[in-house]
């Protein structure tokens, strides 16, 4: 082998040498990477009951924002353009808290009775059908379900459902709070945040917020339209067929809008289920074809738009 030779398989060898330590620095940096976004990722889940309301409070500060500005526009100062809509939004809230408890504390004792009459029917249906069903069998699901119902088990879930509830008000205070200076301080907390920026990375900073502020604007406003149109649709339909609690489906249905695929399915499901019991199977099959109907006007022509 020649002098050249032997030179140029030393070079080989270096560079397979380099490109393989630049492979492992680089395979290293991702691993260190990995570990920070998980470790970060379980920090963040240890502390959901501050995430979420921050979290919740950015989507709906970013949907809101455009009527403060409005505001701001025709002569309003910055506390009190806040503080309308702030107060617009907490009352319509209110409003609507106010109107499902009423109609739930109103018609709930009639739904109960409907439900156990509905109960009776499809218990004497069964036995007279050709299915192996009797009294005997009726007396031992009524005892599997008291006890059940007296479990440790449970009273341990109506426990967590207790705590849930307290997390959930604590939450919501919290997002309150959080969405007030958003919307009032919002573009202080962006200056504050980009304040170490300078040139051109300040400029594409500020580019990528406006426009990110932007989408997630319209897309609370757009979803919060359709959702408006299933509410208004399918709760025309409950109106219509005296289904019992209707203003509480109307408002389960309008936020179920927002949760993509689960949150149509679960509330149409639901809504059937309480005109079955409150009214009957032909109201049951009514709205529930209206609810696949209105979905698929949703899926196939609002969103699109």
């Amino acid at each position: 082998m020649t002098e050249p030779d032997e030179a140029l398989d030393g070079r080989e060898r270096l560079q397979w040498t380099h490109s393989l330590s630049r492979a492992g620095e680089r395979a290293r940096s991702i691993l260190y990477l990995l570990v920070l976004v998980a470790v970060v990722v379980f920090g963040l889940l240890q502390i959901t009951v501050v995430i979420v309301p921050l979290f919740l409070a950015l989507i709906l500060a970013a949907a809101i924002n455009p009527l403060v500005i409005w505001l701001r526009h025709h002569g309003w100062s910055a506390g009190p353009a806040t503080g309308t809509a702030f107060a617009a939004l907490l009352i319509a809230f209110g409003a609507i808290l106010l109107g499902v408890i009423t109609t739930i504390r109103a018609e709930w004792a009639s739904l109960a009775d409907q439900a156990g009459d509905r109960t009776k029917d499809l218990w004497t249906a069964l036995k007279n059908s050709p299915l192996p069903v009797n009294d005997a069998t009726l007396k031992h699901a009524q005892q599997s379900f008291q006890q059940l119902m007296g479990s440790d088990a449970t009273q341990d879930q109506a426990m967590a459902g207790a705590a849930l509830v307290s997390e959930m008000a604590t939450g919501f205070v919290l997002m309150a709070v959080i969405l007030f200076f958003f919307l009032k301080d919002g573009g202080k907390m962006w200056a504050f945040a980009t304040g170490k920026l300078r040139g051109r990375q300040l400029a594409k900073v500020r580019i990528a917020g406006r426009r990110i502020t932007a989408v997630l604007g319209g897309y609370v406003r757009g979803t919060a339209i359709v959702a408006a149109v299933d509410a208004v649709l399918i709760g025309a339909c409950l109106l219509i067929l005296k289904v019992p609690l209707a203003l509480p489906l109307i408002v389960l249905i309008f936020i179920g809008a927002f949760i993509p695929i689960l949150g149509a399915t679960v509330t149409g499901i639901l809504a059937s289920v309480v005109a079955l019991l409150g009214v009957g199977p032909v109201a049951a099959v009514i709205v529930l074809v209206v609810v696949v109907v209105v979905n698929q006007l949703e899926g196939n022509l609002l969103q699109p738009v």
